[in-house]
């Protein structure tokens, strides 16, 4: 097999494109695709400080470090979910790349600033992935906002829009796919623009990019994701895929530039902010703070239950114990 760019051996073969690469013309076919999503998207400028939410995973790291290589202005941030070592050795890897390439990375603790996921998914009826999102979303906007970025960017991949978008069609989500963009314009001044420049690229891409590159990323997924939706519907893409190569780009791709626009409309302003954070909201107490509220409320009860039991069962039991001295 021989490279589609340049003749010689081939390292990877992409179906979907008909096409196959060694190492150094998949880097600028992957440098390319990067930059064209961003010029055709109109993403930010070269002008504009850019936030990358990273994960310690191979797509945010691959998305960081091929800004950096067009000369963007990107700083890293890093939200620690208190997964377990799972969280600890993201960290770790995201630190790694951070000091090798002479780039500021924030980190934030979950457990510092609200709660952990797990504590947050034990203590109310959310799933851990639904915990997990309402507590990125508001730490990513926060960190941007706090921070004077323009834009925030996340490693979405072509994998990840493809199954977001086939379970929203399944039910015909359509507020949901009407936010479905490669760029989301902000609907409040404390938030900034989204982007995901990865959205034409694979999984499979994003992965050989990585390790093209030598990015040293965590391989394990989350352990939450165990029996997730999305992997679902990820692996039913795949097998599309697989006998029809394309379809997943052809999906996302003709979704976003034809049909997109059908469910477009006015982005409404969140009226007020927040009681106790701050940021925009619909409510006077947002989804965020609501959740770390609950989850307090209720691990406090667990807690002041578990105490009384246990003071109860030793009065018990020192109330038992002359008892069974008089038998001995």
């Amino acid at each position: 097999m021989k490279c589609t760019r340049c003749r010689e051996r081939a390292e990877l073969a992409l179906r979907s494109h008909n096409a196959a690469f060694c190492r150094a013309c998949f880097l600028i076919y992957f440098n390319r695709q990067v930059e064209r999503t961003i010029r055709q998207d109109k993403m930010f400028t070269p002008d504009e400080r850019i936030l990358v939410a990273v994960s310690g995973g191979k797509d945010s790291l691959a998305l960081w470090d091929i800004l950096i290589e067009q000369g963007y202005q990107t700083e890293g941030f890093y939200l620690a979910l208190g997964i377990g070592t799972y969280s600890s050795q993201s960290q770790q890897k995201a630190e790694a790349f951070a000091k090798k390439r002479q780039v500021k990375l924030r980190i934030v603790q979950l457990e510092q600033e609200a709660v952990p996921v797990p504590l947050a998914a034990q203590f109310t009826r959310r799933m851990p992935c639904a915990a997990c999102g309402t507590m990125k979303r508001h730490f990513f906007d926060q960190a941007a906002h706090d921070g004077g970025f323009q834009v925030l960017a996340t490693g979405h991949n072509l994998d990840d829009e493809a199954a977001r978008l086939l379970g929203n069609v399944l039910y015909w989500q359509t507020e949901y796919l009407a936010r479905q963009k490669a760029v989301l314009e902000p609907s409040h001044p404390k938030f900034v623009r989204k982007v995901r420049p990865l959205y034409r690229l694979s999984e499979l891409e994003t992965a050989a990019y990585a390790f093209f590159r030598g990015i040293d990323y965590i391989i394990e997924e989350c352990p939450n994701s165990a029996g997730a939706t999305q992997l679902f519907y990820k692996d039913i893409l795949n097998r599309i895929d697989a006998k029809m190569p394309g379809s997943k780009r052809n999906f996302v791709q003709k979704f976003m530039h034809s049909a997109q626009s059908l469910f477009a409309r006015p982005e409404d302003s969140p009226p007020r902010e927040c009681e106790k954070c701050g940021m925009p909201s619909y409510a006077p107490v947002c989804s965020f703070c609501n959740l770390v509220s609950e989850v307090e409320r209720k691990h406090e009860h667990a807690q002041s239950t578990s105490k009384a039991e246990a003071d109860s069962s030793k009065q018990t039991g020192q109330a038992e114990q002359p008892h069974l001295d008089e038998t001995h």
